[in-house]
């Protein structure tokens, strides 16, 4: 091998290596699930011109490192270097050396040196070396699968530990899942049934096969009578096998909508994939003004199984939390109990009172402690900004019905005279519905807001192009910054006493 050639291979070498390290960030965001990564490249290398000319300009250095192959040092160069804004070891979202992540790197490494290793046994060293530079994304996402059948046999120990867990202590299992309204349902159910029962809830996101084995083995302790899980799914299967070791007792399936429909593919596969969680449960609570909600009500009746229905409308259904213009009413049986706090989440209380009322909570107990229930951090809490202006934190959400609720929140939180500002990166994972429904959501904006101000790019051509939309008069001002703490500076440079600003969403960095 040539001087020239070997420079051109250890430089593509090099930049691999680089590239690895933001790459191997976004797997670890993305749950290490394959295929996630190439996903994310190809928006990077999409965002804007000056990407696409790099990426292009790469390519091209690959393509022709065979026959000249100092060209292959552009393609090291761009790959090294980019994709634009997108960190080595990120700000919002670190690269955390755990490991699992060491595990991947190495997995990953050995693809790396491999396909460069048989490329220069072959004579095509720096063209080799440049096509491994461009596919490592590819070459991270092959790592994932390739570590993946590692990965679950490791956590079968501990889930293992956690099943005999779960036999000694023997609590009631509530399982709650949902496209969203998982976390604040599981929330209003521990808030409710603590007064009469000792409880344990699964932390944080703690929804999958490791966090909730963890939850179970670190936090259940003897005594315990009831444990709450909330159990995310990615894809069909995921939710049967949590609970083939978490066998509920109580089912709940709060909501169904387009949440993660890009790894879907439809609503029906959701619907199918949720409704695992009620196959070995002995009773469910179903929110119904979902029709497809609704007939798995049916279905489940017809099964034997206990069912209690829940709604956000209908004071008909066996628990039903609505605003009927003065606050939120609670209906049990079509009585009404009590007054839930304002701004919470109808068809999340509604849920919570049906599954404490399954556990056998007295009606008068949950009537005295649904008027405290807590709000979910970062679930439209409200607070006092600096500059004397109300915050309405809303970024731990990231769904169309959420959005909706959140602007009927600003709308009625500020008054006529303020200033109404929504900051967002917009919606996201919401697959073929993705533009359509931030483009619909900027139009909803501009009937209640005075400006907004789009962060990042993700969303960014959707929202400004609902915007748009909203006709001539309208008096919507859109402002556009890269980052979030560039939206909040601008937001304490321009709102005063009396100004509302809402923030709908949060990206971490390893989105465009």
């Amino acid at each position: 091998m040539t001087a020239l050639r070997a420079v051109v291979v250890a430089g593509c070498a090099a930049a691999s290596a680089l590239a690895g390290l933001r790459w191997l960030r976004v797997a670890q965001r993305e749950h290490y699930l394959p295929g996630a990564v190439s996903r994310f490249a190809v928006r990077w290398w999409r965002q804007d011109g000056v990407s696409v000319v790099g990426a292009a300009a790469a390519v091209a250095g690959a393509v022709t490192a065979s026959w000249w192959p100092a060209t292959g040092l552009v393609t090291a160069v761009v790959v090294a270097a980019g994709p634009p804004r997108l960190g080595l070891r990120g700000r919002t979202s670190p690269l955390a050396w755990t490991r699992r992540l060491k595990t991947l790197a190495a997995v990953w490494a050995a693809l790396v040196v491999v396909a460069v290793g048989l490329t220069v046994s072959a004579g095509v060293g720096p063209l080799g070396a440049a096509v491994v530079a461009l596919a490592v994304p590819v070459l991270v996402d092959l790592g994932c699968a390739l570590a993946a059948p590692f990965e679950r046999a490791a956590a079968q120990r501990h889930v293992r530990r956690a099943a005999e867990r779960l036999r000694r202590v023997a609590p009631a299992v509530v399982a709650i899942t949902g496209s969203y309204g998982k976390t604040g349902t599981k929330g209003y159910v521990a808030h409710l049934v603590a007064g009469s029962k000792t409880v344990v809830a699964s932390p944080a996101s703690f929804n999958n096969r490791a966090g909730l084995a963890r939850a179970v083995n670190e936090s259940l302790v003897e005594g315990t009578e009831v444990f709450v899980a909330e159990m995310g799914t990615y894809g069909r299967g995921e939710i049967a096998e949590l609970c083939s070791w978490l066998v509920p007792d109580v089912a709940v399936i709060t909501a169904v909508g387009p949440v993660h429909l890009e790894r879907f593919g439809s609503e029906d596969r959701i619907v199918e994939a949720k409704a695992e969680i009620l196959a070995g449960a002995g009773s469910a609570v179903l929110n119904v003004d979902d029709p497809r909600l609704a007939a798995l009500a049916d279905t489940g009746e017809k099964e034997g199984r206990r069912v209690r229905r829940v709604s956000g409308t209908a004071s008909g259904a066996d628990v039903c939390v609505r605003d009927d213009g003065g606050g939120l009413n609670l209906f049990v049986d079509g009585a009404e109990v009590a007054r839930p706090p304002a701004g919470a989440q109808p068809g999340n209380v509604a849920c919570a009172v049906a599954v404490a009322l399954e556990l056998g909570v007295p009606l008068e107990e949950i009537a005295r402690r649904v008027g405290t229930l807590p709000t979910a951090p970062h679930r439209l809490e409200s607070g006092v900004g600096t500059g004397g202006f109300t915050v309405l934190d809303d970024t731990y959400n990231a769904n169309p019905a959420g959005a909706r609720a959140a602007l009927h929140a600003l709308e009625t939180t500020a008054p006529p005279s303020a200033r109404r500002v929504v900051v967002t990166p917009g919606l996201v994972e919401l697959g073929p519905k993705q533009v359509e429904e931030n483009t619909s959501f900027a139009r909803a904006v501009a009937e209640v807001a005075d400006d907004l101000v789009v962060v990042g790019r993700t969303n960014r051509r959707a929202l400004l192009a609902g915007a748009r939309t909203v006709g001539e008069g309208a008096a919507l001002r859109c402002v556009v910054v890269e980052r979030r703490d560039q939206a909040v500076a601008w937001v304490r440079d321009q709102l005063g006493t009396g100004d509302v600003v809402l923030y709908e969403n949060d990206l971490p960095d390893h989105y465009p």
